[in-house]
C-alpha cells in the first residue's frame, strides 16, 4: 500500500520532485563549493586513517580503514578530482531528474563513505531523505527528465526498470 503511493502516486511525484531538488541544490552547492574552492582530500583522508570510528577498542570499520590508508591516501589527486565531481554530478542528476534512482543510490555511497570515515554531519539525515526517493523508483523523476530517458533506455537499450503509472 505505501510501496503503491511512493511509486506510482501523481501528487507523490510532486513530494519527490521537492525533495530531489532540495537535495539536488544541497550537492550541486557542495561539488561547486570544492571545485572553486581548492579542495583537497588528504587531511580528511590522514586522519580518518589516524582516528578511525571506535567501539570497545577496535575500528569499527577496519577495511575501509584499509581502502583508505593503501588506496585513497596514496591517489589523493584522484580522490580530490572524484569526490566535486561526484556530488555535482549528483547534484545535476537530482535537479533534472535524469537517472534519478542512479543518483540517488550514489549519493547515499557518498553519504555512508563520509560516515566511515567518521564524519556525522547532516550525512544521516541526507541519507535517509535520499532513501526515500530509491524507494519510489521511477515516480521520484516522473517530473524531470526520467520521464523521457527510462522509457528510451526501455525501447533502445532493452532494459527494464519499474515504471511509474501514469509515465
Amino acid at each position: 500500500m505505501i510501496g503503491d503511493l511512493f511509486r506510482h502516486n501523481k501528487y507523490m511525484a510532486v513530494v519527490w520532485l521537492l525533495l530531489r531538488l532540495y537535495l539536488g541544490i544541497t550537492w550541486l552547492t557542495l561539488g561547486i563549493g570544492k571545485m572553486t574552492g581548492g579542495f583537497s582530500a588528504e587531511g580528511f583522508l590522514s586522519n580518518a586513517v589516524a582516528n578511525p570510528v571506535m567501539r570497545e577498542g577496535s575500528a569499527v570499520y577496519p577495511n575501509y580503514v584499509a581502502f583508505l590508508e593503501n588506496f585513497a591516501l596514496p591517489n589523493a589527486d584522484v580522490i580530490n578530482f572524484i569526490i566535486p565531481l561526484g556530488e555535482v554530478l549528483v547534484g545535476l542528476g537530482l535537479i533534472v531528474g535524469v537517472l534519478t534512482s542512479f543518483a540517488a543510490f550514489f549519493a547515499i555511497v557518498m553519504n555512508m563513505s563520509f560516515l566511515m570515515a567518521g564524519t556525522v554531519s547532516t550525512n544521516p539525515w541526507m541519507i535517509a531523505l535520499t532513501f526515500l526517493l530509491l524507494v519510489a523508483g521511477a515516480n521520484a523523476g516522473r517530473f524531470g527528465g526520467d520521464r523521457w530517458v527510462l522509457p528510451y533506455m526501455k525501447k533502445k537499450l532493452g532494459l527494464k526498470y519499474p515504471a511509474a503509472a501514469g509515465s
